[in-house]
């Protein structure tokens, strides 16, 4: 059952360089800014009709968690404003890899911490390893 766990995050990976190429290329059009604005508009009606008929959960509670928890929303929007920004510039694979580099090193900080209510999961050579061979293909790729 994990397989199809994985296998989402590596669409989910292949949408980001697809939504990457399409904000760079767009943003050349609009502007940077306003396309961030556009597609978080229409991924924001997006989930809001999946919400609608999917939806099981309980929005009222977004008013009962701590305030710092709700700044994923912004998050999302700063990095998709940087693609939109670096996509054109460097392009698609070196914005992708840089963006896969400070995923990873700020995940493993988190996990190795137990950091923003994350289950705690120790560093080991392994995922050094993993980072540095990603740091290597940022500096072949580029």
């Amino acid at each position: 059952m994990k397989i199809l766990f994985y296998l989402l995050a590596l669409v989910a990976g292949a949408s980001l360089s697809i939504e990457g190429a399409i904000g760079g290329t767009l943003g050349r059009n609009i502007g940077a800014i306003e396309t961030t604005l556009f597609m978080f508009a229409i991924g924001f009606m997006t989930i809001l009709l999946i919400t609608l008929f999917f939806g099981k959960g309980d929005l009222s509670q977004t008013f009962k968690v701590p305030k710092w928890k709700l700044l994923g929303g912004s998050l999302g929007s700063f990095y998709n404003l940087m693609l939109v920004i670096s996509v054109p510039i460097v392009g698609v694979g070196i914005s992708v890899i840089a963006a896969l580099v400070g995923q990873i090193v700020m995940s493993t900080m988190i996990e190795h911490r137990g950091w923003l209510g994350s289950s705690q999961i120790k560093f080991n050579k392994n995922k050094g390893i993993a980072i540095i061979l990603l740091a290597v293909s940022l500096y072949l790729v580029y």
